[in-house]
């Protein structure tokens, strides 16, 4: 995904997060860093994810990181309940085979209660998640 020059970023332990003039959230793995692999890790990241929605509800537009591991049932379980809290809609950017297969295990073993899909490209993304705005 591109970051729009200009655009004010957070960087998080795992993550680049900006928001458009829309307000939609853009969420992009660091690639620089190793992906959060204990429950503390992901429970930070995900306190300082709610802060910066402010308690509310977004739509977010997600890149992958196809170099990192599926997460634990424990894991993926807390992380579908701490994005559910924050989601209006979640939009997935990845051409990676692998991502695609993480992801749809990852949305099929606990299906999400806001609308969500896989995408190519961010620009296709974008005009699908805006209809939930």
């Amino acid at each position: 995904m591109q970051i729009p020059e200009g655009t004010k970023t957070h960087n998080l332990r795992a993550s680049t997060v900006w928001f458009d003039e829309n307000g939609i959230l853009f969420s992009q793995p660091r690639l620089d860093v190793p992906p959060l692999v204990t429950m503390e890790e992901i429970r930070d990241e995900m306190k300082l994810f709610r802060e910066l929605t402010g308690g509310k509800k977004v739509c977010i537009v997600g890149g992958s990181n196809p170099k990192a591991p599926p997460p634990a049932k424990e894991h993926r379980d807390f992380i579908a309940d701490e994005i559910a809290s924050v989601a209006k809609a979640f939009a997935i950017v990845t051409t990676s085979p692998v991502s695609k297969m993480i992801a749809n295990l990852f949305f099929g073993l606990k299906p999400p209660p806001y609308p969500t899909k896989m995408f190519n490209t961010q620009e296709e993304a974008v005009e699908w998640i805006k209809q939930y705005l």
